[in-house]
């Protein structure tokens, strides 16, 4: 009888049909049935300090031989610090082959190199069995095993290290067998570069920082773009992208690590992160600039320029760069060129047709799904594409065979299973499944960049020029560009956009998703359980996509924390994350937060209906959601008190939530949309100010503004 909680799944059976009756004779037919189960029992075995999963597959018998066979597996579902450290040494004998690969990828949530090693060596201090015994030579083994894995995927790990100590003092308790000998040359030769940079008084430095003098404005040629072939700078961009991609750290995407990264003590963390952020607000800002810089330009003329990035974006299509691909949607989307009624009018429908259709491959609905689909489809490719070889051989002779993906949908998918799934048990032992989750997402990041290892360019000088020549467009002086070129007042195009955010309670989602059982399927091609749980859990937890929402209304003056999402010499912004991305911005422990919903709070403007999303808390009354839609829509924050606020219900019905009520309690959960309306009817007329960003509509296109990359990461 085994001990534990036992869950028994058993698969669809197939049935095979044996009959002792020949054909021809008369009923009854003697019939045996024989139905093939495939049963696992799933147990819990509970050991000093660790806890695992064992599955017991039962095998079936057949016709020919009634003796069953059972295969047993076993895998640690959790455990204190010093167990899983040590299960690098048993893994393998165990039948848990996985535990090596996913600790190191995941181990710095919950604990630090030094740590560890301290715990390794401890261990190879004291090895079990005599010297040759068969014990000491799997011990031997599974040691080089964990440090050469080490050693060549994350040697950043050893040489993060404050001092040499540590590794001077594992060197010789490594195997002295070849492998052995090979990988404590490879310890003493980090050990001396640590020894280096203390007598020099060095420090890791972060790789983003580099002192560069801002471009000159004079110098910047907007309309020098369209001599580029759009198949060249699509090509430089790849380049430059894919140069990013494989130095990304995959670990970085963390949400643990990554939601920590704005704390005292770490500007430097999740450098390869910030640099990608980076280079997506670098491209989105050159986009922004080239259709506004030129004052002078027609409404026909500035076509031509949108014209060019649609044909920029279609090319970064056909090379599976979809992180410059959004890049450039996500400027053409942003409020300052979104609004250009009169450009977008002299656009070519054929290119505006196009637009919309690249636009639809980051659409938000199914969480990413076509996204996600097309990352399946040429993301796991073996081969590239036909069209893409001969369009890269045709202009440059460059040849490009990976994908780099949007990275913003891992950090979404990483950073909602860190708040979903708990870090210890109630025991207080580490939730090492939890890893294993995470683990999931960080191998589809590595499976991407190694379809890039192999790509080869050539740089265009000429377009590099160009590209760092682009001065930085603050937010403010890109919407007054935008109002120059094309004065406010005059309504944008009538069709407006349904409202797409559906809202459920998040600590309840989360608390669901996380103790359930799902099963091995998802949208990605990848079967593991990790992206049915995204997938119930966005259907729990559906917000806007991270790039439209912004729940930092009111940053308090004296917040030191400033926002990496800027462009390299744009002043520095507060901001907190986004809920979409799964961070509680109201308290640090979201376990502990209040329940919170996000609504759409619309306001009848000039520039057309602006839907803006504000994030409520169960704390929120009245006057606080009005302050910060207000702010939002870039209005005086202290009118407060001349507004009410309405939720629009089905059937054109109104509900006034009282002003100094509860706004979490008191709406209905028939809808999320909200009208905020000036006491006394009328609604505001003024034109709104530069400070922030505003918002329109534009025939089947959302509006995006540029905060979306503040936003998104």
């Amino acid at each position: 009888m085994k001990t534990g909680r036992q869950i028994t799944h058993s698969s669809q059976s197939k049935c095979i049909l044996t009959s002792s009756t020949k054909i021809g004779e008369p009923s009854p037919m003697k019939t045996t049935w024989y139905c093939p189960l495939d049963l696992s029992t799933v147990s819990e075995m509970a050991e000093d300090g660790i806890i695992y999963t064992v599955v017991v597959k039962q095998g079936h018998s057949s016709p020919a031989g009634p003796q069953s066979t059972a295969s047993r597996s076993q895998h640690v579902k959790a455990g204190t610090e010093e167990k899983l450290a040590l299960h690098l040494l048993h893994s393998f004998c165990m039948g848990d082959s996985s535990f090596i690969s996913i600790f190191l990828s995941t181990y710095r949530s919950f604990t630090s190199t030094q740590r560890v090693l301290d715990i390794l060596i401890d261990r190879l201090g004291i090895p079990p069995g005599e010297s040759n015994s068969n014990t000491r030579q799997m011990f031997n083994k599974a040691v080089c095993t964990v440090f050469s894995t080490w050693l060549s995927d994350y040697p950043e790990d050893f040489r993060s290290l404050n001092d040499p100590s540590c590794l001077l003092r594992l060197a010789p308790l490594l195997p002295g067998d070849t492998s052995g000998a090979e990988i404590k040359g490879r310890l003493l030769r980090i050990a001396e570069e640590l020894r280096e940079k203390t007598l020099l008084s060095g420090s890791l430095s972060d790789p983003t920082k580099g002192v560069t003098s801002p471009p000159d404005p004079s110098e910047f040629d907007a309309t020098s773009i369209l001599g580029f072939p759009s198949s060249v700078i699509a090509e430089q961009l790849t380049r430059i992208e894919t140069d990013l991609f494989l130095k990304l750290v995959p670990y970085h995407c963390l949400g643990s690590l990554w939601s920590q990264r704005d704390k005292k003590g770490r500007e430097g963390a999740c450098w390869s992160v910030r640099a990608t952020i980076k280079q997506f607000n670098r491209l989105a800002n050159a986009v922004t600039a080239s259709c506004l810089w030129n004052m002078s330009l027609k409404s026909q003329q500035r076509a031509r320029l949108l014209e060019k990035w649609i044909s920029v974006a279609e090319a970064c299509r056909s090379r599976k760069n979809f992180s410059s691909l959004y890049a450039i949607l996500s400027a053409l989307q942003s409020n300052p060129i979104h609004r250009l009624r009169k450009t977008w009018q002299e656009t070519d429908r054929e290119a505006v047709k196009r637009y919309e259709e690249l636009s639809d491959i980051f659409s938000e609905k199914d969480n990413y799904s076509q996204s996600r689909e097309l990352l399946k489809e040429v993301g796991t490719s073996k081969f590239s594409n036909l069209d893409t070889k001969i369009n890269n051989r045709r202009f440059t002779g460059s040849c490009a065979q990976g994908t780099v993906p949007y990275l913003g949908i891992f950090l979404r998918d990483l950073t909602m299973l860190d708040t979903a799934v708990k870090d210890r048990l109630e025991n207080g032992f580490i939730n090492f499944d939890k890893r294993r989750r995470e683990f999931e997402v960080i191998a589809q990041i590595r499976l991407l960049q190694s379809s890039c290892r192999n790509s080869i360019f050539r740089t265009d000088e000429t377009f590099v020029q160009w590209y760092h020549s682009v001065p930085t467009l603050r937010e403010e002086e890109s919407y007054k560009l935008s109002n120059q070129i094309e004065a406010p007042g005059e309504p944008s195009p009538g069709r407006v956009l349904n409202p797409t955010v559906i809202i459920t309670q998040c600590p309840d989602a989360l608390s669901a998703m996380a103790n359930s059982t799902v099963d091995a399927d998802g949208i990605f091609d990848f079967p593991s359980p990790v992206n049915h749980l995204l997938s119930r859990l966005y259907k729990h937890v559906k917000s806007p996509s991270v790039s439209c929402l912004d729940v930092d209304s009111s940053p308090p003056p004296n917040d030191a924390t400033t926002s990496v999402l800027t462009t390299p010499t744009t002043a520095v912004k507060s901001h907190r994350r986004s809920v979409s991305c799964g961070n509680n911005p109201t308290n640090n422990k979201p376990e502990a937060g209040p329940d919170m919903r996000i609504v759409r709070i619309r306001m009848d403007l000039h520039d057309g209906n602006l839907y803006r999303s504000i994030l409520v808390t169960s704390n929120d009354k009245t006057p606080t959601v009005i302050s910060s839609a207000l702010e939002k829509h870039n209005q005086n924050a202290q009118e407060a008190s001349k507004y009410e606020l309405i939720q629009l219900l089905p059937e054109g019905k109104e509900l006034i939530i009282p002003p100094t009520g509860n706004v979490f309690y008191a709406m209905s959960s028939a809808s999320v949309d909200f009208l905020l309306r000036r006491r006394g009817g009328n609604t505001p007329t003024g034109s709104p100010t530069l400070g922030n960003e505003t918002s329109a509509t534009f025939p089947r296109i959302k509006a995006k503004g540029r905060r979306l990359v503040r936003t998104l990461f």
